[in-house]
């Protein structure tokens, strides 16, 4: 798998989004994505009660742990690399997460409009 450009929404080097869990497609930390990552890991979110029972009501359980892939499960304030076509359907249902613009790679934009993202950052001044 080649790897795209690691660069963020603002064109610059793409910082980490967190290391405690492990998160992103390659598992490195950082929302970089590929051809095959499919679900475009790409946005930066800092994960709310609010969202993580939203994300479990719509079928995907990121709070619930799975050892046997070494997910320790989520818990408010954990930052994770969610697939932007997740997040928008999270803002569209009111219920979207804090993003780090900064930390999101710049292919969430094919997805995500970043006038959009923006309203939700948490990075920004």
């Amino acid at each position: 798998m080649e790897m795209d450009e690691s660069l963020n929404v603002f064109g610059e080097k793409l910082e980490e989004c967190s290391g405690e869990p492990v998160t992103g497609f390659f598992r490195d930390n950082l929302c970089n994505t590929c051809k095959e990552d499919l679900g475009s890991h790409t946005v930066c979110i800092e994960t709310s009660k609010e969202f993580l029972e939203y994300s479990r009501f719509r079928g995907n359980d990121l709070s619930t742990p799975a050892m046997e892939h070494g997910f320790p499960g989520l818990r408010p304030g954990d930052m994770w690399c969610l697939c932007a076509a997740r997040w928008l359907e999270a803002e569209k249902n009111q219920m979207a997460p804090r993003v780090h613009l900064k930390r999101t790679h710049i292919k969430a934009l094919d997805i995500v409009p970043l006038t959009l993202l923006k309203k939700y950052a948490a990075d920004l001044n």
